[in-house]
């Protein structure tokens, strides 16, 4: 049998506005809901479940987009004003990273998760 993931749960203050917050960066259809989780679909059947949560470890989520998705995601990232960073420690502000011959940047979502965007798998 060949594993899969499934689903994650993701902890928020407001489950709605995690999710919303994360479908209009990427550009994803608006979340869904199943049971008491809000959810968020991503392409490969992976989804995002959030679910409220009054203590919050922040967490990290990598997103693998195509080059030609990756400029409409960046331009959102700097359209609403979310500081992006070159590394996973936030301390290369305003740059993206290039490894891979692909390209990338992480931020933060309003709970403090740290998410990032790239275009290649590591070590591709």
């Amino acid at each position: 049998m060949a594993v899969q993931l499934n689903h994650t749960i993701v902890h928020s203050r407001d489950k709605m506005a995690g999710a919303t917050f994360l479908t209009r960066v990427l550009g994803l259809d608006p979340p869904g809901t199943f049971g008491h989780f809000v959810t968020v679909e991503v392409a490969n059947g992976v989804s995002l479940d959030y679910d409220d949560a009054e203590e919050i470890r922040s967490q990290h989520y990598a997103f693998l987009v195509d080059d030609d998705d990756f400029e409409p995601i960046f331009e959102r990232v700097k359209a609403e004003g979310i500081a992006y960073f070159a590394d996973p420690g936030h301390h290369r502000e305003g740059e993206i990273n290039v490894r891979d011959r692909g390209r990338g940047f992480y931020f933060s979502d309003p709970d403090g998760h740290n998410l990032e965007v790239l275009t290649r798998r590591y070590g591709s």
